[in-house]
């Protein structure tokens, strides 16, 4: 009976951060400063009876009793 042994990955195979470009990690940094500043305009300036139904509404998503 011949039995595989998992192999280890190489270090070389992973990319760390440095490998990535400058232009990538900006990109990904506005994206999600723009969602971010996003959701924090939304939820500040929402009334209080839609952040009620955007709650609500993700309850009923995930499938979670609400009332």
């Amino acid at each position: 009976m011949n039995a595989t042994r998992p192999t280890a990955v190489s270090p070389d195979a992973l990319s760390s951060p440095s490998d990535t470009s400058l232009s990538t990690r900006l990109l990904g940094a506005a994206t999600a400063f723009a969602l971010g500043a996003f959701f924090v305009w939304g939820a500040g300036f929402a009334g209080a009876e839609t952040l009620h139904d955007t709650a609500h509404d993700a309850r009923h998503a995930m499938g979670l009793p609400c009332h």
